[in-house]
Order: structure tokens, then sequence, then C-alpha cells
């Protein structure tokens, strides 16, 4: 990660800390836009994007994240927690499911989707 990032992502979380989401937000975006591989910056922006109710935004970064890190059970949580927010109960129910699986020590195969 590159200072200027690391800069960008310790602005975005201070402000999260503070309660100033939009602020946050702002820089989360800079963050992936500078790294469009940066997991962490999308994992940050989507929960971010959440609290806002930009729901439908919020799932793409989600969908970002578990890209990145198919194996991560907190960004399929996440994910989960999205979809629920935006009422894609189906959606919600199959993140949950790849949590679970990961949750027990399982793999999760993004091919089969």
């Amino acid at each position: 990660m590159t200072e200027e990032i690391q800069d960008h992502f310790d602005d975005a979380n201070g402000n999260l800390a503070i309660g100033e989401l939009e602020a946050a937000i702002v820089d989360y975006r800079k963050c992936v836009e500078l790294d469009p591989e940066f997991f962490d910056g999308w994992q940050a922006l989507g929960l971010a994007l959440m609290k806002t109710n930009q729901n439908k935004e919020a799932i793409g970064c989600g969908l970002q994240a578990v890209t990145l890190k198919p194996n991560d059970q907190l960004a399929w949580t996440a994910l989960s927690q999205m979809y629920v927010q935006d009422e894609q109960i189906a959606e919600a129910e199959h993140a949950k499911q790849n949590a679970t699986i990961l949750g027990i020590g399982g793999k999760v195969d993004r091919n089969a989707d």
C-alpha cells in the first residue's frame, strides 16, 4: 500500500470514528480508486455506504470485497447484512451460507456461483 492510500485510509477511519460518514466515504472511495485491489478499502467503503443507506452501492463494494478475498468470513457476513438492509433475502441467505461454511473451516468456490 502506498503512503497516499494509507493516509486516505487513516483519514477515513478517523472520520468514521467521529461519525463523519460522508467524509469517510470520500476517503474510502479515493483508496479504491488508487488501488482497485485494496480489499480493506472496499470492505470499509461498503460498510460506510450501508450505514448511510446507499444499499445498492454498498452491495457492489461488498461483492468486490468477496471477489478479492472469497474466503474471508467477515466479508461474506457484511455482504449478507448489506443484502438484508436492501431486502434481498435470498441473496443474504446465500452470503450467510458462505460465511457459515468459512466459519466451520470450509472454503468458498466462487466459480460455483
